[in-house]
């Protein structure tokens, strides 16, 4: 079964990178998606932030390392934790 987050973030994946055959994998990094750079990867963290309603502190971001970061960090960030 998918992550629900995930689900909800390939739409917001395909609008930043202008792909709508983008599919999201947990393992997947900035070097698999065409087009994803440092200005391409604000737009993405802002979109993410504003669609889920949550922040994400400059630490925090730099941790990300793939897309099954970006989940595990918007699920507890909805939960209300910090990040160790």
């Amino acid at each position: 079964m998918e992550d629900p987050i995930l689900t909800r973030l390939t739409p917001i994946f395909r609008e930043v990178f202008d792909d709508d055959a983008l599919v999201l994998k947990p393992e997947m990094t900035a070097s698999d998606v065409d087009g994803w750079d440092s200005l391409a990867h604000i737009r993405l963290i802002l979109s993410v932030q504003k669609a889920f309603g949550v922040k994400f502190s400059a630490v925090e971001m730099s941790r990300l390392k793939n897309v099954a970061d970006l989940v595990a960090l918007t699920k507890h960030k909805q939960t209300g934790g910090a990040v160790p």
